[in-house]
């Protein structure tokens, strides 16, 4: 099943796709653009993975003190980071090098700690897409991603759809791409994940409990690429949705 939280007519509501656009939970169908989108569940902890992807590893080889046998990178974001679905990101106007990052996001579903990793997927309450982009010029190094390059407001955009764990066969054969302004920049696939799901799960649960609505963000492959104010991006995720968000400047946010 495919959910999605959106706010309409003054309040939030629960809804499912529909083939005109999207059904709330009392029945009305409405056409995507009538609603504004949330993430589609409670988000508590967002826990971050930064180079889990092999390939991105690799493009990112020049400027790295890490290598793929290295402890998993992990960090965490606020709140104010997370939008929905059509929400606007906004970049700094000093801001050389913005880009995207196509994730898949887990999304935990009852309590975890000290779980092995055989034992792990049956915490997990389903996925949805995330973007979560980065300011490469506020980087102090390569290897530990400052605050002022991944915790900024509206730089985390999780949805459309939170989708049953039940439902997707292998969450490690999916394929992921993005798209800036209709070309595709980027490809690749969940199966090259450095640190998989079941193994992240027991990693984090051994020194941290993990709670119903905590979401890990596994990481993004290669192929990142410069964004800027007026383009459209859409990160896609086989069997988990198409998620689009609008890069704008500064005067958006009365900056």
């Amino acid at each position: 099943m495919k959910t999605a939280r959106v706010a309409y007519a003054g309040a939030v509501h629960t809804a499912t796709p529909h083939a005109e656009g999207l059904q709330l939970a009392d029945g009305r169908v409405l056409a995507e653009d009538a609603v504004v989108w949330l993430p589609p569940f409670d988000v508590g902890t967002v826990i971050v993975l930064g180079l889990n992807y092999a390939d991105h590893v690799k493009e990112l080889a020049k400027e790295l003190t890490v290598t793929s046998k290295d402890e998993p990178l992990v960090f965490f974001k606020g709140p104010g980071a997370v939008v929905g679905h059509q929400a606007q990101t906004r970049r700094p106007a000093d801001a050389t090098y913005m880009h995207y990052e196509c994730e898949l996001a887990v999304v935990i579903g009852k309590p975890a700690r000290n779980v092995r990793a055989a034992d792990a997927m049956a915490h997990v309450a389903g996925y949805t897409v995330a973007n979560d982009y980065a300011i490469r010029d506020y980087l102090e190094n390569w290897y530990r991603p400052n605050l002022r390059v991944k915790n900024r407001d509206t730089c985390t955009v999780l949805g459309p759809w939170l989708v049953d764990a039940g439902e997707v066969a292998d969450p490690h054969a999916l394929a992921l791409s993005t798209r800036v302004n209709g070309e595709v920049t980027q490809r690749g696939s969940t199966a090259n994940m450095v640190n998989d799901i079941p193994a992240l799960i027991e990693y984090l649960s051994g020194f941290m409990a993990l709670n119903p609505g905590d979401v890990i963000l596994t990481g993004t492959p290669d192929g990142v690429v410069n964004v800027n104010e007026g383009d459209v991006v859409v990160c896609e995720i086989e069997g988990i949705g198409s998620l689009s968000n609008t890069i704008v400047g500064d005067s958006v946010f009365g900056r």
